[in-house]
Order: C-alpha cells, then structure tokens, then sequence
C-alpha cells in the first residue's frame, strides 16, 4: 500500500540516511528552496501480495475473447471484491474488451504478462457522467478505468491497458475535415485512465497504448507516484489527435519517473482550468511539488507544458531525461482568456534532439473571454533551465506579447547545435541570466 509524507517513521528515515549519500536531502529542493521530502524517493514496487484477496477474471465468468464486450461481468468483479473488504483484480494472459470500468475502495488493478484489457471502440460503451475534460467539470464520457475518492489505489503488472483508438481517430480527423472548428470534445472519446480525488495511487511496470484521447489524466488527487511505464500511440499513419502521456489537473505531491512516453500530443500536460475567472472557481486548482525525472521521451508535441488550460503551476522539477524527436523540451501556453501564473520550475540535466528547447507564445485555440472586454494578463517567473544539450531546429522561440510578462528566468550551461536560435525576444525577460549559453549554427 503507498504511503503518505505523514506515515513515514523516525526508524525509517534513520535507515534512508545511512543509506543515501551524505546530504543527499538537504540538497535535493525544490525550486522555491524547500526541501524534497523523502516520499519521492521511495520506489519501491507494488506488491499485490500485501493488497488482499486475487480476483483473476476468468475463475468469475469472464472468458478470453478479444471480440466479446464484457464490462458488465468485469465490473461485477470488482463489486465482489469491494463488498469482500478488498482485493485485486487479476487480468491474466489474453485479451478482455471492455467498456467504462469503476474501481472502489479497496480495490486495485494487476495485469499479468501478455494480459491486455481492451477497451470498446463503441462509445456506447462508455456512459455519458460528470466529470473533468478540458478544464471544466460538466457531462462527458469517462475512461476505460476509473477511480475516484480511493485512498491507496494501484495498477501494476506486466501487461497492458490498450484503449484501441483507431476507430476514435479516424472519426475525429473525418469530422476535422468536414468542420474544421470542431473541438476535441466534439468527436465523442474515452480516455484510457481516469484518476480523481484520490490520495496514494501508485501506476507502475506496464504498458498503456492507443488512446482514443488523453492517455492518463489525474484530477484534485495528491501523493501519486508513475513509475517504470510505457505510454504510446502513432502519429501515423493515422494521427492519434490529443493523446496526451499524462495531464495533471490541480493535483499535488506527485513523481513521474524511469517512465518512456511517444504520442501524438503533450507527454506531460498541466492544467487547473481555463475562462476569465478560473481562479475562483473551487473545480479548478493548482498543480504543486511534481517531479518528473529519468524519463525517455520518443516523438511528442512537447515533453513537458503548462497549458492549455491552466491556472498555477508552483514547484516543478523536470530533470535527467533523454528526448527525441519531440518538437519541444518545454512550452508555456500562455491564455489570453484565463488568469494564469507559472512559477519555479526547474528543467534540467536533458539531452536529446528537438525542434526547439523552449515555446513562449499565445494560445487562442478555443479562446473564450466569456462576456470580458479585456484580455487578461498572466505571468511566468523563476524557471530555469540548465545542464541541457540538445541537436535542434531553434533554441529559443519566444514570442513578445504584451499579454503575459516573463520575469526571472535562467539559462545555465546549454549547449546547442541550431539552425535558429531565436534569443532576439530574450530581452522582453525581466531579470535575464544567461551563463554559458553555446550556441552553434548548424
């Protein structure tokens, strides 16, 4: 069972300290300086053995057939373990198609080598509630696995949750084509996991392929540990739009790590929500103390982005990564419609190739001010980016605006072979510091 900050003994924290290399707290801190707490030093792999009673889905009726929708008898095992105090869902060698499934307290989730839950490419599968898409809290679809108000929720294994997008793709790009404004939600999709208002989840070991929309997307949940996972869908020959690897949504205490993520989107999203007034909204809230480290990223729109719809993001560490072929290290997706402040982040350690290492522009796609007269204003301030060495097309496209002010930001030790550069908007940064900046033209 994961283990909250608070959990933790004085007998376990003297053992870590014998263990670890002297100082190796007090020098790992967050941007703003606070120390790391141990919480996200600690991997160790879920064991199932320790989670209660193993439903294996075929002993309660469920058959392996990769062509029968079985969500009701999948779900009737879920029950089974809840109203038994417990347990985890077994899904052994072979393939279970499934619509919306609604894990419980208590309950958890282990797919076993060569296991595959599918899930249904018929959206009626998947019935239509409240929940979070985009932003904002309303009617929509929800995700092949979901889990909302658990404390000490897990999904492990060796196997793989398959959202079978294909048919969800192509529908989406076809209805693009004949109304080039429909937006994301218009074409009607699930996507693969959907986590919210929950407190200790671990996601570790195994694969998460071909999502009809955002791969994994964790909402208002704290203390969430990602590790050792495989997240992926093509950008051909059939574009998987909107796929992002992970989007956080006002979440707090949370580590990516030893992660590999390709998709046709964001790898790392965070957002809060998004209008004139998304800030006073209480469904809204800010991303807090996430660290995203030693990760791989194959082609991605950007490895790691505040935005679209986003409102606070504080205390960010992005560091130890190999990227390729992404078309960015970092981008800021600044709203001319949303209130919106990104503050101590910290990117680095990275290598890799990319289109460019930093994005600053204006994000009007679905822009809305509601009935406001006037754009609103937002900020980004302390972020650092240092230890990079990257083979790009540009380094910094930073785009002027009087809509957003840039403050406080750092370039230490980076080396780049580009073709552009881009530091001529550099100087709409308040409070610049370049050091050791190499830039060669390709």
């Amino acid at each position: 069972m994961m283990k909250s900050l608070q959990s933790y003994t004085l007998n376990t924290l003297l053992i870590l300290t014998l263990v670890l290399p002297f100082g190796a707290f007090a020098q790992d801190k967050f941007p703003d300086g606070s120390i790391i707490p141990e919480w996200f030093h600690d991997t160790t792999p879920t064991d199932i053995a320790t989670l209660g009673k193993q439903y294996t889905l075929t002993d309660y009726g469920v058959i392996k057939d990769s062509t029968l929708i079985q969500t009701e008898k999948i779900q009737a095992v879920i029950d089974t373990a809840y109203a038994q105090g417990g347990g985890v869902i077994i899904v052994p060698e072979g393939t279970f198609l499934s619509g919306a499934l609604f894990f419980k307290q208590g309950t958890h989730l282990y797919l076993e080598e060569n296991g595959v839950l599918k899930g249904s490419d018929d959206i009626s599968d998947f019935p239509v509630v409240v929940t979070r898409i985009e932003g904002e809290t309303g009617k929509y679809f929800p995700a092949l696995v979901n889990a909302d108000g658990i404390d000490g929720f897990t999904i492990s294994g060796k196997g793989t949750l398959d959202g079978n997008g294909l048919r969800y793709w192509k529908a989406f790009w076809l209805r693009r084509e004949w109304n080039p404004d429909c937006t994301n939600k218009d074409e009607m999709r699930p996507r693969l996991v959907y986590i919210s208002h929950c407190k200790n989840v671990q996601i570790s070991d195994i694969k998460l392929k071909n999502s009809p929309f955002w791969t994994t997307h964790y909402y208002k949940s704290e203390y969430i540990k990602l590790l050792n996972l495989h997240i992926t869908s093509p950008k051909e020959p059939v574009k998987a739009p909107s796929t992002d690897a992970v989007d956080i949504d006002a979440c707090q205490n949370m580590l990516i790590k030893n992660c590999y993520m390709a998709v046709n989107d964001d790898a790392v999203a965070l957002k809060g929500g998004k209008g004139p007034h998304a800030d006073e909204d209480p469904d809204n809230g800010e991303n807090r103390n996430i660290i995203i480290e030693d990760n791989t990223y194959g082609f991605c729109h950007s490895a790691l982005t505040c935005g679209s719809e986003s409102i606070h993001n504080y205390n960010i560490i992005f560091r130890r990564s190999t990227v390729d072929t992404a078309h960015r290290i970092f981008w800021l997706k600044m709203r001319p419609d949303t209130p919106q402040h990104y503050e101590y982040i910290t990117i680095e350690d990275i290598k890799g190739s990319v289109r460019s290492m930093i994005l600053i522009k204006p994000w009007t796609q679905f822009f809305n001010l509601k009935g406001e007269k006037d754009m609103i204003t937002s900020q980004a301030n302390n972020i650092t980016m240092r230890n990079i060495k990257l083979d790009c097309e540009m380094g910094f496209n930073i785009e002027t605006s009087d809509q957003y002010e840039l403050s406080n930001f750092s370039f230490e030790n980076i080396k780049l072979k580009t073709s552009n550069a881009m530091l001529d908007n550099t100087e709409n940064i308040a409070n610049l510091k370049l050091d050791n900046v190499d830039v060669k033209t390709k």
